[in-house]
């Protein structure tokens, strides 16, 4: 009896095993590799004047090679090209922009002991060329940068007018009267970031692209009105610019220095300037992009934004 009971127990056995075993040959599913995403691009304006034509520039080189940003920050004239290319203008709608504008489109002079310009010309500037949106409708996420007067602290408008937002980061102290909003007075960013690549990596880029038209303070840069304002351009945020550029993945410079800060006429030789040097600077950014699909960063979501 006890044999009878082993033999059909081993049967019993053996046929389960010959049902769990694979015989037709066929292969585990495989499992699913993860695609590196694309990064987060950001494009990080920086202020000068009439020399941030250059930005539509670079902006034109960069699209030509596929690359949009998701994300452009501006402070001064950075935000001024930053805003309207946020907005969904196209490089070349900048440029015919740039080549049409007068400075009786922007300049309004008043008699104030605070400035000489009150900035509503600009702000109206702004606000026809970007459809009259509000930021948080433009198709690219944007921020202009400005400076508390009250405390001297970084503001970012990611929301709101954006007219006003680009008034308040352009308003050179004691040349633009302060941008009032909400009760609250701002002056010119480049105070405190004169190219916001932080503010950037804030609202969670992977890669950030700097633009740096700022000339470096000269002996010689305030023998009259003009040349004292571009000296006050120079000197404004030099003490954090270098912190900015380190933070930054690519600094493109374009070889401004030369042009005049209210010098419109310069619009073409600054977008010249703007191309030739992000054309220099493609190898870098685009070995960034390679190099970031190959990190783990690439398997990750995308960084969370702070604001």
């Amino acid at each position: 009896m006890i044999l009878k009971i082993t033999r059909w127990s081993c049967i019993a056995l053996l046929g389960a095993g010959l049902l769990g075993c694979d015989t037709t040959g066929s292969k585990k599913t495989p499992i699913p590799t993860i695609k590196p995403r694309e990064p987060v691009i950001a494009l990080a304006l920086g202020g000068g004047g009439a020399k941030g034509f250059a930005h539509i520039g670079v902006i034109k080189v960069l699209e030509s090679h596929g690359i949009k940003p998701k994300i452009v920050t501006g402070t001064s004239a950075g935000s001024f090209v930053g805003s309207i290319y946020a907005s969904g203008k196209t490089p070349y709608q900048l440029q015919q922009l740039a080549m049409q504008l007068k400075e009786s489109d922007l300049r309004d002079l008043t008699f104030n002991r605070q400035g000489i310009v009150l900035g509503q010309k600009l702000q109206d500037y702004v606000n026809a060329n970007v459809g009259n949106k509000q930021i948080q409708q433009f198709p690219i996420r944007f921020a202009a940068v400005a400076t508390r007067l009250d405390n001297g602290k970084k503001t970012e408008f990611i929301r709101g007018n954006a007219g006003q937002a680009v008034r308040a980061s352009c308003s050179i102290p004691n040349v633009f009267v302060p941008t009032t909003i909400a009760n609250v007075k701002y002056v010119d960013g480049g105070l405190v970031s004169p190219i916001p690549v932080g503010t950037a990596k804030s609202m969670g880029a992977d890669i950030v692209i700097a633009v740096d038209i700022s000339a470096r303070p000269t002996k010689t840069g305030a023998g009259n009105m003009l040349g004292l304002l571009d000296q006050t351009i120079n000197i404004m945020g030099q003490q954090s610019i270098n912190q900015e550029l380190q933070q930054a993945t690519v600094v493109i410079q374009p070889k401004v220095g030369n042009l005049g800060v209210l010098d419109l006429s310069s619009s073409q030789n600054a977008i010249l300037e703007g191309e030739q040097a992000a054309q220099r600077k493609m190898p870098a950014i685009e070995a960034a992009i390679a190099n970031f699909k190959k990190s783990p960063a690439a398997l990750r979501p995308a960084p969370r934004a702070r604001f």
